[in-house]
């Protein structure tokens, strides 16, 4: 099952094994905190966008019964996405679609989802020192989408009161609140994610909800490393259970 350069690692507390292979970007820590944070109901019909090797559909899939699906524009990592599900004996449940965000429009029909999520690419097109490789440039900055186009997409796909979650980068909070603002999607949730104690907030998780009322919850703080360099309790929660 496995092709060149691919691997299998193990998502630990969930029970999955995911195919990964460093040459088209492996997901990180974000994409676990995303999972971790995003709040599955019973009857939630779920989007992924920026769906990468399907990591976050494996992640939610552990949290309810319910079919996930996801959209990723490069072929490779559709690829891998859909053997890992296969792997787990998910494809049944999970699907991967391949294809360019920006035909959301014309490929589903408004308003059919309760729950999107999104760990899009972090960095615009003009930051200095893109990666080399085209995998992970397309992965990492806005090449083939940017931020509004992950909060455009995710409006047309939610119903009204559904909710967006999306992990990004903490510099870039106020792009991300402006953008869900714009599209009609009110912030409600927001976790700042910290590497230690005493150090600046790297990540933030944002969770807005479709045509929601203003009023802002800030969420604890959520520390990834002890004072020794160990993984927090809380971090060990995520990995290990």
């Amino acid at each position: 099952m496995l092709k060149d350069n691919e691997r299998i690692d193990y998502l630990i507390k969930e029970g999955y094994e995911i195919i990964q292979n460093d040459d088209v970007f492996s997901f990180s820590t974000d994409a676990l905190l995303l999972g971790y944070l995003t709040e599955v109901r019973k009857n939630d019909r779920i989007m992924d966008l920026c769906s990468g090797n399907g990591v976050i559909p494996l992640l939610l899939a552990a949290k309810c019964n319910q079919d996930i699906e996801g959209i990723e524009i490069q072929s490779q990592l559709v690829d891998m996405a859909r053997r890992s599900f296969e792997r787990n004996d998910l494809e049944e449940r999970l699907t991967m679609h391949l294809m360019d965000l920006n035909n959301v429009y014309d490929t589903f029909k408004p308003s059919q989802y309760t729950l999107v999520t999104c760990n899009p690419p972090y960095f615009k097109t003009n930051q200095l020192n893109q990666h080399q490789k085209e995998a992970h440039k397309i992965a990492r900055h806005e090449v083939k989408c940017n931020l509004a186009d992950c909060v455009k997409s995710a409006r047309h796909l939610l119903k009204e009161g559904g909710r967006l979650v999306l992990v990004h980068r903490a510099e870039r909070l106020m792009d991300v609140l402006n953008e869900m603002r714009n599209a009609k999607i009110e912030p409600k949730k927001l976790s700042f994610i910290y590497s230690k104690v005493n150090k600046t907030a790297q990540t933030i998780v944002v969770e807005g909800r479709k045509g929601g009322k203003q009023g802002l919850e800030i969420r604890k703080p959520f520390y990834i490393y002890n004072e020794d360099g160990t993984y927090s309790d809380e971090m060990k929660g995520i990995y290990y259970g």
